[in-house]
Order: C-alpha cells, then structure tokens, then sequence
C-alpha cells in the first residue's frame, strides 16, 4: 500500500493513470463548493514540502519495478498539487527515467500566477487546469479563494502559462446553474478562452453532491445552450462517467466493497477512505458509476455527505 500514489484507476479523459498525490488531505488554494472531495481544511498559497520528495521517489521506483506502465502519470489528489514545491523536481525525475510515459497535472490553476510554478511545469506533457469564474464575485462564490488570490491575476497566469508552455492544455470548467451560468460570466469566459487558448476547454458539473446544498447539476442541455452560445470549436461537454464501468480495470471486488460496507451502515467519503484503506480519488471513481447506475444515495448531515445504499 502506497502513501502517496493511487491506482491506477480508470479517468473519464486520460485513459488508465496512476495518480500521484504531493499534498494532504484537502491543503489547497481553493475551497470549492462542488469539491466531492469535501471541504478545504488548510486553505493557503504557502509553497512548502508537504509531502517528502524521497518517499514520492522511493514510492514511483517501487511501483515501476512491480506494475506495467500505466497510460498516464498525473498529479492530482485531494488538494492543490502545485503547492508541493518538489512537483518540478518530481517531473523532471518521470521525464529522466520514463520518458515514454506522459505526465499530466491536474490543477486547479490558481498558481500559475507565480514564475516559478509555471517554469516548473514545463516539462509535463499535459496540463487541465480549472477556470470555474471570470468575475470577482462569481470567483468568491464558487472557489471560495485564500485572500491572495485574485480572478484578474488567475486568468493572466493561465494566458501567460499557454505562451510558454509547448505541451497541451485542456481547460476545465465547472458549470453551476445560478453561479456562473449569467450572461456577463459566459461572455468573460468566452474572452478568457480566447486569451489563453487551449486546446481544449471541457464543460462539466456536478457528478454528486457538493460542498454546499442547493447547488445542482447542469442539464446536458444547459451545457450544449453554453457550447452555442460562446462558438468556439474546441469546447466539448465531458463524457458521462459511467463509461469508467466498461475499462479492463473495472475492479468489481472494490465496487462490491464499497456496496457492502455502505449496506452496513452510511458513510462518508473520509470513512471509506479508512475502512477500505482506498485513495479518495479513487473511490470517487467508483461512487461515480454506483450513482450513475442509481445503486446509491446521499443525504447531508453535520459531520458531512454520507453514502448509503438506494432506498
């Protein structure tokens, strides 16, 4: 069992990916109301070794040795893998030694504001950062930012991070009906796309539940509404998750253990973690297709969202 990778399991977009994870549990910038995660506990733009860069090193070299090569190597988990000041020195060790493997990072994107951040990504293949806002207010209201950041520094870092970077970018965005779903929001998105031209921008929204309550997922409609309304190629809705359930991986021993243990009594997304000794990320990928396929329900209480089999 690994302290700091996860998987590799199954991504709506990159195929099968080992998951590396350079932060604790919930230490980000942001603090999203639709994070299925659950809420940011060390919310800060403080860069520091969260995570010791010997035992990422130890972990991978293991892994490599015992395990074929998965389709990607991302950076992501429950928090902002950015704030890892080693993430570079990570990179550049995958790009020594597995070159034949792409890296990805998943960010929320909040950082690339700083040089040093940007310079340290350069050498991943793939990045999909996060732009869930385009007005300060709609920003505060969505990611719920540490003090330090702004919307205005977060859209010019990601314009100037596309000019240096000779990868791929593929960005995110969240849509929340009632949050940034306005006509001023989808017009300075549409110019925010335009400045940082990725490759791809990918619509989504809420999966479950998120941070907060009434917050409710975008129809596929609403989505297609967007799509037409800004008129740029490149953006496309992402695919439904339920497809993870037809990969080669597909554990149904893991999806039996989640349905057995929820029958038990409900639990939330931190007790699962623990019972079944699972990266968060990971079970989320099964909870996905378990409420895609209408076998599991969620209902809200002070100590967070809990999972129980359907009524």
């Amino acid at each position: 069992m690994y302290k700091h990778l996860f998987g590799p399991v199954p991504s709506r977009r990159l195929g099968m990916s080992l998951g590396v994870d350079l932060v604790p549990h919930k230490v980000c910038s942001l603090n999203c109301i639709y994070c299925e995660c659950g809420a940011t506990n060390n919310l800060t733009t403080e860069r520091k070794e969260y995570v010791s860069f010997n035992e990422i090193i130890s972990e991978l070299t293991d892994f490599f040795k015992k395990n074929d090569n998965p389709d990607y190597i991302t950076f992501s988990g429950a928090g902002e893998p950015t704030l890892n000041i080693h993430i570079g020195k990570v990179i550049d060790y995958l790009k020594t030694n597995y070159s034949e493997i792409p890296v990805a990072v998943l960010t929320n994107g909040s950082l690339l504001s700083k040089t040093d951040v940007r310079q340290e990504l350069l050498q991943a293949d793939l990045i999909l950062p996060s732009l869930d806002a385009a007005t300060s207010s709609a920003f505060k209201k969505i990611d719920r930012p540490s003090k330090n950041l702004n919307i205005d520094d977060y859209i010019q870092g990601l314009t100037d991070f596309s000019k240096e970077f000779k990868g791929t970018i593929w960005l995110e965005i969240m849509i929340l009906p009632g949050f940034n779903d306005d006509l001023e929001n989808l017009k300075l998105l549409k110019e925010a796309i335009l400045k940082i031209k990725p490759e791809k921008v990918q619509l989504n929204t809420l999966d479950r539940p998120g941070v907060i309550d009434k917050i409710r997922a975008a129809s596929r409609i609403e989505l297609q509404n967007i799509i037409d309304f800004w008129n740029i190629n490149n953006v496309e809705i992402i695919a439904s998750s339920a497809i993870r359930k037809d990969n080669k991986s597909f554990r149904k021993d893991t999806e039996n253990a989640i349905m057995e243990t929820i029958s038990r009594r409900p639990c939330t997304l931190e007790d699962l973690e623990k019972i079944l000794g699972l990266h968060v990320n990971e079970i989320n990928k099964y909870l996905d297709v378990l409420d895609s396929e209408n076998k599991i329900e969620t209902y809200r209480q002070e100590r967070g969202i809990f999972y129980q089999l359907k009524k």
